[in-house]
């Protein structure tokens, strides 16, 4: 018999091997005690080496049983074990015809269980060929798989018949128990149904799930999950459609990962109305005013909104929409009232997209349907009543792959969203309790089906002193805090900051004035550790072109005299107000009217119809009295830059009239309205952008269109007390306005209608 022992053993062994003594008597421990006390079997064997082979890790020892031996004393001399011992006699009781009989059992058994598990190390059948059982049958103890205990009871039998038929039952035993487990094994897998296999599978997943220390909720079935949630019954019929279809899968089945993420999906979105959470306005009208500075109309409206919502327990959810230009913040009022409500706050950006299926989500039928944002946003919110971001919406698209302005009208619909159906669900969601807001850069590109289900709210561009005021409480704060910074590192000096805004950044909101604040903060970082300057670092305006280089907003201060034909408009741009000059020359030729400057279709008809007006109104006191034999020239410089708008109507007409009476026009005067065929003057949109826009580059007079003048209330005071304002109504107080120009009063024809003949 071959066994493989480790080196440090073998060595031990070979020391206590002379050359007079080439057996070893091995006893098995009765029981693990400390090395002082250890314990032996009463009764042992008496092996001999045979051979010896040396591996990489061990040796393979040829051991040969001798002899059975009882132990009659044990004794211990330098840590090494001495005994005296007798030789047990074995009574050999079997006839010849017995231990042929039982020789065959032995042999059919060791070959029946190394051929129902071919990979065991049954290897006895090899000994059984070679020796006799009978007398050698403790050989084949170590291929037996019973405990140690009933092996050393084997060995103690004198009697090698009754050993013998232990050994026959104790194998007959194992062949019958691995019998029986591939036999189960077989039945199981041939022809057990899938709710069985799905319950053994389960026992199974449990046992894991508890080896693992998993959470009972993590171990619970999908069955279980459904039946303890607090489902409404038409989505708990669905959702225990879907568990059946789970527990009918087979293994690997392709359906099952959809069924479990839908599932899931059904499971951890909220169905049921949040609690009301009481609304406290004061709390509100604080987070408010800690926030944002300025936006005085804005924030009462808002709060308007607030007092309604708690006044009227059952008002279906909020839809508010705020337009304005970027970085003027729109986003950020939104997460203040999700504070102020004490309610979960959810953005979803909408920009670019161009897929119906974003906003409803995706069929299952397909391939990694997921459902849509909506759905999605309100399963992380975890509550039916969050403050629910659409940003961007006027950036959506329509593409090949449908409208996805079109499915935001059920959800921004307060009559219809309390049954929004998602793709992917197939049941109805209800979004009532929701407070949408959506954010927008222009009213113009959201179709009107779906502006007239949104509560507009406009936000307008800050003036220098109000981003003044913002930078000092906010946005310097914050830098300061990303960048490691505290008040005491860095001081940017009124100056400076002044210069910074007017400079260095050209827009509506604050975004790139944080951006340059920003650039400020890293350049004093890197004075602090590289340079090791004293603090605090102070900014001042010199300054601002080492730290930031040359100025990136350049504003056109109008001068002292324009010559004729060129006159200053006022303009709105996504970014703020803006002046705009437009000229025009006079060339001989055939009565052409040529338009350059890239304008829209828009000031294309407004040049035309103001062309028209000058002919038939202004050709008695024109240079030219017969304008079809001159051609006229109108440009709108910065040809490169796209312009369009109905407000440019009174500026065109006013640099025609300029230009064909060849008188300059006052170069601090500027004018915006729109013009009709008939000569009257029509109101226009962005007055407070283009007011802060006119005083910021020199202007100290416009002519507004009368209607407008009730947006001055909207103009800051320090901005509005500097200019002066005229209301007009038509082009005749235009043209006095500017050119000191009267017009004669047109005559109206009398028309005989009884002699009209129609055919």
């Amino acid at each position: 018999m071959s066994v493989n022992v480790d080196k440090q053993h073998t060595a031990k062994i070979l020391e206590n091997i002379n050359e007079e003594q080439h057996g070893v008597i091995l006893t098995p421990k009765k029981i693990e005690t400390d090395e002082n006390n250890v314990e032996f079997y009463d009764v042992g064997t008496i092996l001999e080496i045979k051979n010896m082979d040396e591996t990489a890790q061990d040796y393979i020892l040829d051991i040969e049983v001798k002899d059975k031996v009882f132990i009659k004393r044990i004794t211990e001399e330098k840590n090494r074990f001495y005994c005296e011992y007798l030789i047990m006699e074995e009574i050999n009781n079997i006839t010849p015809e017995e231990s042929k009989t039982f020789n065959k059992q032995i042999n059919d058994l060791v070959k029946m269980i190394s051929q129902i598990i071919p990979q065991s190390d049954m290897y006895a059948q090899q000994i059984i060929n070679k020796v006799d059982i009978q007398e050698k049958v403790a050989e084949i103890f170590p291929y037996i798989k019973v405990t140690i205990e009933k092996k050393q009871k084997l060995l103690e039998r004198k009697s090698v018949k009754i050993r013998t038929l232990e050994v026959i039952e104790l194998l007959a035993e194992q062949k019958d128990a691995m019998y029986l487990q591939m036999q189960i094994a077989k039945k199981l897998n041939e022809d057990m149904n899938q709710i069985h296999k799905q319950t053994l599978l389960r026992e199974q997943m449990k046992m894991i799930q508890e080896e693992l220390g998993m959470t009972d909720e993590e171990s619970k079935t999908y069955r279980q999950k459904v039946e303890e949630a607090d489902l409404p019954e038409e989505v708990r019929e669905v959702a225990f459609e879907e568990v059946s279809k789970l527990e009918r899968q087979g293994p690997n089945n392709s359906e099952e990962n959809i069924i479990r993420n839908y599932l899931d999906t059904i499971l951890k979105l909220p169905w049921h109305k949040s609690n009301k959470k009481e609304i406290d306005i004061k709390k509100a009208q604080k987070q408010l005013d800690n926030d944002h500075y300025g936006l005085k109309k804005v924030k009462k409206r808002i709060i308007q909104h607030l007092t309604v919502m708690k006044m009227k327990d059952d008002k279906q959810g909020s839809i508010l929409l705020f337009v304005g230009p970027p970085g003027t913040g729109k986003t950020s009022l939104g997460k203040s009232i999700a504070t102020a409500l004490n309610r979960p706050y959810i953005r979803v950006s909408l920009g670019g997209v161009k897929d119906e299926s974003e906003i409803r989500g995706h069929r299952r039928t397909y391939l990694g349907a997921l459902p849509g944002r909506i759905i999605s946003g309100m399963k992380k919110a975890g509550e039916t009543n969050p403050v629910f971001i659409l940003d961007e919406i006027d950036k959506l698209t329509e593409s090949v792959n449908g409208n996805p302005t079109s499915a935001l009208l059920e959800v921004l619909d307060p009559e219809q969203n309390d049954t929004f159906s998602d793709h992917y669900l197939e049941v109805a969601y209800d979004l009532s309790d929701v407070f949408f807001i959506a954010t927008a850069n222009s009213l113009q590109d959201i179709p009107a089906p779906l502006r007239d289900r949104l509560e507009i709210i406009e936000l307008e561009s800050y003036t220098n002193q109000e981003k003044t005021h913002i930078a000092r409480e906010h946005l310097i704060p914050e830098v300061l805090e990303e960048h490691g910074l505290s008040k005491d590192d860095l001081i940017i000096e009124d100056d400076a900051l002044n210069t910074l805004i007017e400079k260095y950044t050209k827009e509506a909101g604050v975004r790139s004035l944080k951006r340059e604040i920003a650039a400020i903060a890293r350049a004093t970082t890197e004075k602090i550790v590289v340079d090791d300057i004293d603090l605090p670092f102070i900014v001042k305006d010199e300054m601002l072109y080492d730290i930031l280089g040359h100025e990136k907003a350049h504003y056109d201060i109008v001068p002292d005299k324009q010559p004729a034909g060129v006159v200053t408009g006022l303009a709105w741009t996504p970014v703020g107000g803006d002046i705009l000059y437009i000229e025009a020359a006079m060339t001989p030729g055939k009565g052409r009217l040529e338009l350059t400057g890239k304008l829209g279709d828009v000031m294309k008809e407004s040049a035309q119809i103001a062309y028209t007006l000058i002919k038939s109104r202004l050709g008695s006191i024109a240079k030219e009295e017969n304008f079809d034999e001159v051609d006229l020239h109108i440009h709108v410089p910065e040809g490169s830059i796209p312009k369009d708008g109905p407000s440019a109507g009174v500026t065109i007409l006013t640099t025609i009239a300029s230009i064909v009476t060849s008188t300059p026009v006052d170069s601090k005067l500027a004018m915006t309205g729109e013009i009709s065929l008939r000569g009257k003057v029509l109101p226009i949109g962005g007055v407070k952008e283009k007011v802060i826009a006119a005083q910021r580059s020199g202007i100290t007079r416009i002519l507004l269109p009368e209607d407008n003048i009730k947006d001055l209330d909207d103009v800051p005071d320090e901005v509005k007390n500097k200019i002066e304002f005229k209301a007009v109504t038509t082009i005749d107080e235009v043209l006095y306005e500017t050119l000191s120009i009267k017009l004669p009063e047109t005559e109206l024809i009398n028309i005989d209608v009884e002699k009209i003949n129609v055919e």
